[in-house]
């Protein structure tokens, strides 16, 4: 599977303070990449020297397998975005914003495409309601529909659930999936919510004030048998005690002011709570995650850097 997307040792510096930092990755054809950070982590910036809005202090950038530096024009002519929220036209219908980005991306656009376009989207029947009288949500999938007229191979969206309320999410996740599965558009989504990269994500890289820290498959990254088990019964101290002098003394973790962390695979979950009945201690809660989830809470506690301003 070739790369869309091969970023080396990319760096943003503004004045004293470095955006990026010392950043590789590597976009496969093909895929959902979720781009996952904090708020301020970088990301924003990542994504606007991608674009060509800023320039790299170092480092290079091929997409398509061409240096950006180089290739600008023939590399942006195959990728649509939406950065932040999209910025259209309210008081203009969906149909005559899709002709107007048509226009200046060049591309002579039939009018039965743009309407496939808002089909695409799930817009079809507002497709002559002026942008004003949308909700946001809609407003996202349109922005889409903006991003997808000239048929680009990658789509660039950075964080697209931003301010949707849950049905906004649902929709544009079902958009995401649907471009990805059914049309084999390469995606990379940026977005600082882990629970919703896990949903759409082929591949995902994590990045912190700057900097690369977890790359790989979903998949792998999310392996069932790195569980962490939060535990919340009416006596800690006695079901520490227990699960101490138990088989299960190996999965312990630590025990917080409220609760007892465990370290365990799914199917042995069940293991912990016959042990606390026989011993008639109740269970309050038992919350599993990710070891990934939990690593990634650990590293969103202290101050980001701040984004590249916008343009």
């Amino acid at each position: 599977m070739a790369d869309i997307i091969r970023v080396q040792h990319l760096s943003k510096h503004f004045g004293g303070l470095t955006a990026v930092d010392d950043l590789s990755f590597s976009v496969p054809e093909g895929q959902v990449y979720g781009f996952l950070g904090q708020n301020g982590a970088g990301k924003s910036t990542t994504i606007r020297m991608l674009l060509t809005l800023i320039s790299p202090s170092s480092g290079s950038i091929e997409i398509f397998g061409m240096d950006i530096r180089k290739h600008r024009k023939a590399i942006l002519r195959q990728v649509g975005a939406i950065i932040e929220r999209p910025d259209l036209y309210k008081y203009l219908s969906a149909l005559e914003n899709l002709r107007i980005f048509a226009a200046m991306s060049g591309v002579k656009v039939p009018e039965k495409k743009l309407m496939d376009q808002l089909n695409r989207v799930g817009l079809a029947e507002r497709a002559h309601s002026k942008v004003k009288t949308y909700s946001q949500g809609m407003k996202q999938r349109l922005g889409i529909a903006v991003a997808l007229v000239h048929d680009p191979g990658l789509i660039i969206l950075d964080e697209p659930t931003n301010g949707l309320d849950p049905q906004g999410i649902a929709d544009i996740r079902k958009l995401i999936l649907q471009l990805s599965g059914e049309e084999g558009k390469t995606l990379v989504v940026s977005s600082h919510l882990l629970s919703e990269m896990e949903l759409i994500a082929d591949s995902m890289l994590i990045i912190d004030k700057g900097r690369k820290l977890v790359e790989g498959r979903v998949k792998e990254l999310f392996d069932p048998s790195e569980m962490v088990v939060e535990l919340k019964t009416t006596n800690d101290t006695a079901a520490w005690e227990i699960l101490s002098g138990s088989p299960l003394s190996g999965f312990l973790r630590e025990r917080t002011t409220d609760s007892i962390l465990l370290n365990m695979q799914r199917n042995q979950v069940p293991q912990v709570l016959k042990e606390l009945v026989q011993y008639q201690v109740d269970v309050i809660s038992l919350h599993s995650r990710h070891s990934l989830e939990d690593y990634f809470l650990s590293l969103t506690t202290g101050p980001q850097h701040v984004e590249a301003p916008a343009n």
